[in-house]
Protein backbone atom coordinates (compact mmCIF):
# COMPACT_ATOMS: atom_id res chain seq x y z
CA UNK A 1 0.00 0.00 0.00
CA UNK A 2 1.48 3.57 -1.17
CA UNK A 3 2.63 5.97 2.02
CA UNK A 4 -0.43 8.70 0.19
CA UNK A 5 -3.06 5.56 1.05
CA UNK A 6 -1.64 4.93 4.35
CA UNK A 7 -2.26 8.30 5.63
CA UNK A 8 -5.85 8.55 3.91
CA UNK A 9 -7.16 5.65 6.19
CA UNK A 10 -6.25 8.19 9.00
CA UNK A 11 -6.82 11.51 6.78
CA UNK A 12 -9.67 14.23 6.86
CA UNK A 13 -11.14 15.76 4.12
CA UNK A 14 -9.47 19.04 4.93
CA UNK A 15 -6.10 17.99 3.99
CA UNK A 16 -7.20 17.79 -0.02
CA UNK A 17 -9.44 20.86 0.26
CA UNK A 18 -6.82 22.53 -2.43
CA UNK A 19 -8.70 20.38 -4.87
CA UNK A 20 -11.94 21.66 -4.34
CA UNK A 21 -14.13 23.74 -6.55
CA UNK A 22 -16.54 24.37 -4.51
CA UNK A 23 -17.26 25.38 -0.68
CA UNK A 24 -17.20 22.15 1.34
CA UNK A 25 -16.65 23.06 5.12
CA UNK A 26 -17.70 20.16 6.26
CA UNK A 27 -14.73 17.60 8.31
CA UNK A 28 -14.87 14.02 8.17
CA UNK A 29 -12.73 11.25 8.29
CA UNK A 30 -12.55 9.29 4.93
CA UNK A 31 -13.75 6.07 6.52
CA UNK A 32 -15.33 5.00 9.56
CA UNK A 33 -12.78 2.73 10.42
CA UNK A 34 -11.78 3.58 14.08
CA UNK A 35 -12.97 6.99 15.07
CA UNK A 36 -15.68 7.74 17.28
CA UNK A 37 -18.15 9.12 15.21
CA UNK A 38 -21.41 10.27 16.08
CA UNK A 39 -24.34 8.84 14.14
CA UNK A 40 -28.06 10.57 13.89
CA UNK A 41 -31.04 8.50 14.25
CA UNK A 42 -33.87 10.64 14.01
CA UNK A 43 -33.51 12.20 10.68
CA UNK A 44 -34.83 10.09 7.63
CA UNK A 45 -34.03 11.00 3.88
CA UNK A 46 -37.24 12.07 2.46
CA UNK A 47 -39.45 10.22 -0.23
CA UNK A 48 -40.38 12.18 -3.40
CA UNK A 49 -43.12 10.61 -5.64
CA UNK A 50 -41.62 11.39 -8.94
CA UNK A 51 -44.47 10.19 -10.99
CA UNK A 52 -46.37 12.88 -10.21
CA UNK A 53 -43.99 14.63 -12.67
CA UNK A 54 -44.01 12.22 -15.13
CA UNK A 55 -47.57 11.26 -15.18
CA UNK A 56 -48.99 14.28 -13.35
CA UNK A 57 -50.34 17.54 -14.63
CA UNK A 58 -48.47 20.94 -14.20
CA UNK A 59 -50.11 21.59 -10.48
CA UNK A 60 -48.78 17.72 -9.79
CA UNK A 61 -45.40 18.61 -11.68
CA UNK A 62 -44.53 21.92 -9.34
CA UNK A 63 -45.14 20.12 -6.04
CA UNK A 64 -42.90 17.47 -7.23
CA UNK A 65 -40.50 20.17 -7.53
CA UNK A 66 -41.32 21.92 -4.60
CA UNK A 67 -40.88 18.44 -2.63
CA UNK A 68 -37.50 17.87 -3.94
CA UNK A 69 -36.13 20.78 -3.98
CA UNK A 70 -36.76 21.41 -0.12
CA UNK A 71 -35.18 17.79 0.41
CA UNK A 72 -32.06 18.59 -1.91
CA UNK A 73 -31.75 21.78 -0.29
CA UNK A 74 -31.65 20.37 3.70
CA UNK A 75 -29.78 16.92 2.96
CA UNK A 76 -28.36 16.76 -0.52
CA UNK A 77 -30.59 13.52 -0.43
CA UNK A 78 -33.91 11.99 -1.49
CA UNK A 79 -35.40 9.26 -2.65
CA UNK A 80 -37.48 8.60 -5.43
CA UNK A 81 -40.14 6.41 -5.86
CA UNK A 82 -42.96 5.53 -8.74
CA UNK A 83 -40.12 6.08 -10.88
CA UNK A 84 -41.74 3.50 -13.27
CA UNK A 85 -38.77 1.83 -14.22
CA UNK A 86 -39.41 -2.44 -13.84
CA UNK A 87 -37.66 -3.28 -10.69
CA UNK A 88 -37.12 -6.91 -12.10
CA UNK A 89 -34.48 -4.88 -14.17
CA UNK A 90 -32.12 -4.01 -11.18
CA UNK A 91 -32.23 -7.50 -10.12
CA UNK A 92 -30.59 -8.79 -13.65
CA UNK A 93 -28.06 -6.50 -12.99
CA UNK A 94 -27.41 -7.31 -9.58
CA UNK A 95 -26.18 -10.68 -10.71
CA UNK A 96 -24.92 -9.75 -14.24
CA UNK A 97 -22.42 -7.46 -11.50
CA UNK A 98 -21.79 -10.65 -9.52
CA UNK A 99 -21.30 -12.74 -12.93
CA UNK A 100 -18.67 -10.16 -14.57
CA UNK A 101 -16.24 -9.38 -11.73
CA UNK A 102 -16.44 -13.27 -10.54
CA UNK A 103 -16.06 -14.96 -14.00
CA UNK A 104 -13.38 -12.97 -15.89
CA UNK A 105 -10.09 -13.62 -15.07
CA UNK A 106 -7.80 -10.68 -13.58
CA UNK A 107 -5.78 -10.42 -16.45
CA UNK A 108 -8.44 -10.09 -18.97
CA UNK A 109 -10.09 -7.15 -16.85
CA UNK A 110 -6.41 -5.37 -16.98
CA UNK A 111 -6.98 -4.89 -20.62
CA UNK A 112 -10.00 -2.58 -19.61
CA UNK A 113 -7.85 -0.64 -16.76
CA UNK A 114 -9.29 2.49 -16.27
CA UNK A 115 -7.69 5.58 -18.06
CA UNK A 116 -9.01 9.54 -18.78
CA UNK A 117 -11.33 9.96 -21.42
CA UNK A 118 -12.82 13.73 -21.43
CA UNK A 119 -13.06 14.69 -17.82
CA UNK A 120 -13.93 11.25 -16.68
CA UNK A 121 -11.71 8.22 -15.91
CA UNK A 122 -13.33 4.96 -17.54
CA UNK A 123 -13.09 1.31 -16.98
CA UNK A 124 -12.01 -1.05 -14.61
CA UNK A 125 -10.68 -0.03 -10.99
CA UNK A 126 -9.38 -2.86 -9.16
CA UNK A 127 -9.83 -3.44 -5.69
CA UNK A 128 -8.15 -0.71 -3.60
CA UNK A 129 -7.82 1.21 -6.56
CA UNK A 130 -11.00 3.53 -6.65
CA UNK A 131 -7.93 6.36 -5.88
CA UNK A 132 -4.67 7.08 -4.98
CA UNK A 133 -5.62 8.57 -1.56
CA UNK A 134 -7.63 5.06 -0.09
CA UNK A 135 -7.59 1.53 -0.22
CA UNK A 136 -11.28 1.23 -0.61
CA UNK A 137 -12.66 -2.21 -0.90
CA UNK A 138 -14.49 -2.29 -3.66
CA UNK A 139 -13.99 -3.71 -7.32
CA UNK A 140 -15.25 -1.36 -9.55
CA UNK A 141 -15.99 -0.42 -13.67
CA UNK A 142 -17.19 2.83 -15.07
CA UNK A 143 -18.89 2.55 -18.50
CA UNK A 144 -19.51 6.17 -20.20
CA UNK A 145 -21.87 7.18 -22.95
CA UNK A 146 -18.61 5.66 -25.35
CA UNK A 147 -18.92 1.89 -23.81
CA UNK A 148 -22.60 1.96 -25.33
CA UNK A 149 -24.32 1.93 -28.57
CA UNK A 150 -26.61 4.45 -28.17
CA UNK A 151 -25.51 7.40 -30.95
CA UNK A 152 -25.43 4.83 -34.40
CA UNK A 153 -21.64 5.07 -34.38
CA UNK A 154 -20.64 3.01 -37.18
CA UNK A 155 -17.23 2.67 -35.57
CA UNK A 156 -18.61 1.01 -32.13
CA UNK A 157 -17.26 -2.17 -30.96
CA UNK A 158 -18.92 -3.79 -27.93
CA UNK A 159 -15.07 -5.51 -27.05
CA UNK A 160 -13.41 -2.17 -26.97
CA UNK A 161 -14.82 -1.48 -23.57
CA UNK A 162 -17.08 -4.79 -22.18
CA UNK A 163 -14.94 -8.33 -21.61
CA UNK A 164 -18.18 -10.16 -21.48
CA UNK A 165 -20.61 -9.86 -24.92
CA UNK A 166 -24.09 -9.74 -23.99
CA UNK A 167 -23.58 -7.14 -21.05
CA UNK A 168 -24.08 -4.24 -22.61
CA UNK A 169 -27.50 -4.42 -23.96
CA UNK A 170 -28.46 -5.12 -20.67
CA UNK A 171 -26.51 -1.91 -18.38
CA UNK A 172 -27.85 0.08 -21.86
CA UNK A 173 -31.41 -1.01 -20.47
CA UNK A 174 -30.78 0.40 -17.07
CA UNK A 175 -29.11 3.51 -18.44
CA UNK A 176 -31.78 3.92 -21.14
CA UNK A 177 -34.62 3.62 -18.32
CA UNK A 178 -32.38 6.19 -16.11
CA UNK A 179 -31.65 8.45 -18.65
CA UNK A 180 -35.53 9.28 -18.93
CA UNK A 181 -35.54 10.53 -15.74
CA UNK A 182 -32.28 13.26 -16.19
CA UNK A 183 -34.68 15.60 -17.57
CA UNK A 184 -37.70 15.63 -15.23
CA UNK A 185 -35.20 15.71 -11.92
CA UNK A 186 -33.27 19.02 -13.50
CA UNK A 187 -36.41 20.39 -14.79
CA UNK A 188 -37.60 19.92 -10.80
CA UNK A 189 -34.51 21.88 -9.42
CA UNK A 190 -34.49 24.20 -11.69
CA UNK A 191 -38.19 24.69 -11.10
CA UNK A 192 -37.95 25.12 -7.33
CA UNK A 193 -35.31 27.97 -7.89
CA UNK A 194 -37.29 29.94 -9.85
CA UNK A 195 -35.91 29.51 -13.06
CA UNK A 196 -36.98 28.51 -16.67
CA UNK A 197 -36.92 24.52 -16.00
CA UNK A 198 -35.93 23.97 -19.48
CA UNK A 199 -32.59 26.05 -19.20
CA UNK A 200 -30.95 22.68 -19.22
CA UNK A 201 -32.45 20.33 -21.63
CA UNK A 202 -30.39 21.15 -24.60
CA UNK A 203 -27.19 20.56 -22.21
CA UNK A 204 -29.06 17.30 -21.14
CA UNK A 205 -29.77 15.76 -23.99
CA UNK A 206 -27.78 13.19 -25.47
CA UNK A 207 -25.23 13.62 -22.35
CA UNK A 208 -22.31 12.10 -20.95
CA UNK A 209 -22.83 10.27 -17.93
CA UNK A 210 -21.09 7.58 -15.99
CA UNK A 211 -22.66 3.87 -14.99
CA UNK A 212 -20.49 3.15 -12.34
CA UNK A 213 -20.78 -0.92 -11.29
CA UNK A 214 -19.21 -2.02 -7.56
CA UNK A 215 -18.66 -5.05 -6.20
CA UNK A 216 -17.78 -5.10 -2.90
CA UNK A 217 -16.29 -8.93 -1.89
CA UNK A 218 -17.35 -10.38 1.63
CA UNK A 219 -14.75 -8.95 4.21
CA UNK A 220 -12.11 -10.48 5.71
CA UNK A 221 -10.89 -9.90 9.43
CA UNK A 222 -7.56 -8.54 7.82
CA UNK A 223 -9.95 -6.27 6.00
CA UNK A 224 -11.72 -5.15 8.39
CA UNK A 225 -8.45 -4.54 11.17
CA UNK A 226 -7.07 -2.39 8.13
CA UNK A 227 -9.28 0.32 8.38
CA UNK A 228 -9.98 0.86 4.97
CA UNK A 229 -13.59 0.70 4.71
CA UNK A 230 -15.43 -0.41 1.29
CA UNK A 231 -15.60 3.59 -0.35
CA UNK A 232 -14.09 6.71 1.34
CA UNK A 233 -16.18 9.53 2.44
CA UNK A 234 -16.14 11.68 -0.65
CA UNK A 235 -18.80 14.13 -2.98
CA UNK A 236 -20.06 13.28 -6.48
CA UNK A 237 -18.37 15.12 -9.15
CA UNK A 238 -21.00 15.60 -11.52
CA UNK A 239 -24.69 17.24 -11.99
CA UNK A 240 -26.46 14.46 -9.82
CA UNK A 241 -26.68 10.94 -8.92
CA UNK A 242 -29.12 7.82 -9.48
CA UNK A 243 -28.89 5.00 -7.43
CA UNK A 244 -30.96 1.91 -7.32
CA UNK A 245 -31.54 0.91 -3.47
CA UNK A 246 -28.55 -1.69 -2.49
CA UNK A 247 -29.84 -4.65 -0.88
CA UNK A 248 -27.26 -5.02 1.95
CA UNK A 249 -26.33 -1.94 5.06
CA UNK A 250 -23.55 0.25 4.20
CA UNK A 251 -24.73 3.54 2.64
CA UNK A 252 -23.98 6.64 5.15
CA UNK A 253 -24.67 10.39 4.40
CA UNK A 254 -23.24 13.35 6.52
CA UNK A 255 -25.78 15.23 7.87
CA UNK A 256 -24.09 19.04 7.68
CA UNK A 257 -26.38 20.07 9.87
CA UNK A 258 -25.21 18.41 12.97
CA UNK A 259 -22.35 16.51 11.62
CA UNK A 260 -23.75 13.44 12.30
CA UNK A 261 -23.59 10.01 9.47
CA UNK A 262 -27.18 9.27 8.64
CA UNK A 263 -27.39 4.97 7.82
CA UNK A 264 -29.40 5.46 4.87
CA UNK A 265 -32.20 3.03 4.06
CA UNK A 266 -34.20 3.15 1.21
CA UNK A 267 -37.20 0.48 0.00
CA UNK A 268 -35.76 -2.16 -2.68
CA UNK A 269 -36.55 -0.55 -6.28
CA UNK A 270 -36.26 2.81 -5.16
CA UNK A 271 -34.04 5.26 -6.43
CA UNK A 272 -31.47 7.43 -4.28
CA UNK A 273 -31.23 10.45 -5.30
CA UNK A 274 -28.01 13.05 -4.59
CA UNK A 275 -26.48 16.01 -6.21
CA UNK A 276 -23.28 16.66 -6.52
CA UNK A 277 -20.21 19.25 -7.34
CA UNK A 278 -21.37 20.74 -10.69
CA UNK A 279 -25.32 20.90 -9.01
CA UNK A 280 -23.58 23.27 -5.73
CA UNK A 281 -21.98 25.72 -8.50
CA UNK A 282 -24.27 26.28 -10.51
CA UNK A 283 -26.78 26.48 -7.80
CA UNK A 284 -24.64 29.19 -5.63
CA UNK A 285 -24.78 26.88 -3.09
CA UNK A 286 -28.32 26.42 -2.57
CA UNK A 287 -27.97 22.70 -3.38
CA UNK A 288 -25.38 21.16 -1.51
CA UNK A 289 -22.83 18.37 -2.67
CA UNK A 290 -23.36 16.14 -0.01
CA UNK A 291 -20.48 14.15 1.99
CA UNK A 292 -21.37 9.79 1.51
CA UNK A 293 -19.41 6.55 2.18
CA UNK A 294 -20.14 3.07 1.90
CA UNK A 295 -18.81 1.45 5.65
CA UNK A 296 -19.07 -2.08 6.42
CA UNK A 297 -22.66 -3.40 7.69
CA UNK A 298 -23.38 -3.74 11.34
CA UNK A 299 -23.80 -7.09 11.41
CA UNK A 300 -21.03 -9.40 11.20
CA UNK A 301 -23.50 -11.94 9.11
CA UNK A 302 -23.91 -9.08 6.28
CA UNK A 303 -20.07 -7.84 5.98
CA UNK A 304 -19.44 -11.84 5.00
CA UNK A 305 -22.13 -11.02 2.23
CA UNK A 306 -21.31 -9.89 -1.63
CA UNK A 307 -22.48 -6.51 -2.13
CA UNK A 308 -23.54 -4.52 -5.45
CA UNK A 309 -24.41 -1.31 -6.47
CA UNK A 310 -25.21 0.51 -9.90
CA UNK A 311 -24.88 4.52 -9.35
CA UNK A 312 -25.53 6.48 -12.81
CA UNK A 313 -23.54 9.60 -12.38
CA UNK A 314 -24.89 12.58 -14.82
CA UNK A 315 -22.48 14.93 -16.16
CA UNK A 316 -22.34 17.54 -18.79
CA UNK A 317 -20.03 17.64 -21.44
CA UNK A 318 -16.37 18.71 -21.54
CA UNK A 319 -16.54 21.80 -23.28
CA UNK A 320 -19.82 23.14 -21.49
CA UNK A 321 -19.91 26.12 -19.39
CA UNK A 322 -20.73 25.92 -15.66
CA UNK A 323 -21.96 29.03 -14.34
CA UNK A 324 -24.33 30.20 -11.56
CA UNK A 325 -28.02 30.28 -12.58
CA UNK A 326 -30.00 33.35 -13.32
CA UNK A 327 -31.21 35.06 -10.27
CA UNK A 328 -28.89 33.79 -7.56
CA UNK A 329 -27.18 36.93 -6.17
CA UNK A 330 -24.80 37.62 -5.25
CA UNK A 331 -22.96 35.23 -7.07
CA UNK A 332 -20.34 33.04 -5.48
CA UNK A 333 -18.48 31.23 -8.42
CA UNK A 334 -17.24 32.37 -11.42
CA UNK A 335 -17.93 30.87 -14.80
CA UNK A 336 -15.96 27.77 -15.97
CA UNK A 337 -15.72 25.13 -18.25
CA UNK A 338 -16.67 21.62 -17.36
CA UNK A 339 -13.38 19.70 -18.00
CA UNK A 340 -11.40 22.26 -15.92
CA UNK A 341 -13.82 22.21 -12.96
CA UNK A 342 -14.18 18.24 -12.90
CA UNK A 343 -10.72 17.54 -13.48
CA UNK A 344 -8.99 19.77 -10.64
CA UNK A 345 -11.12 18.28 -8.25
CA UNK A 346 -10.62 14.86 -9.55
CA UNK A 347 -7.23 14.99 -9.58
CA UNK A 348 -7.25 14.76 -5.76
CA UNK A 349 -7.82 11.21 -6.67
CA UNK A 350 -5.91 10.07 -9.63
CA UNK A 351 -2.83 12.68 -9.06
CA UNK A 352 -1.96 16.24 -10.01
CA UNK A 353 -0.91 15.14 -13.50
CA UNK A 354 -4.62 14.58 -14.06
CA UNK A 355 -6.15 18.46 -14.24
CA UNK A 356 -6.69 20.15 -17.20
CA UNK A 357 -6.37 23.98 -17.05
Amino acid sequence: MSDRKTQGIEATNQAFRQYDQVDKRQEYHLAEARHAEAFDVETRIPSCDIGRFLRGDERDRQAFAGELGDALRRLGFAILEGHGVDTTLYDEADQRILELVTTVPLEEKLRYRAQRFGSVNQGYFPIRETSDIHPDLVEGWVFCRRAFDLDDDPSYRESDFWPRPGDEPLFRRVAEAHGGLILPVMQSLLRSLGCDPHLYDRKLTGTNFGLRLNYYPPMSSADEASGGGRMLGHEDVDLFTLLPASRVEGLQILNRANGKWIRLAAPRGSIILNTGDYVQRISNDIFPSTTHRVSPPRLAAERQQTRVSFPMAIYLWEDEVLEVLPGLEPRKYEPIKAIHFHTRITSKYYGDDYAVG
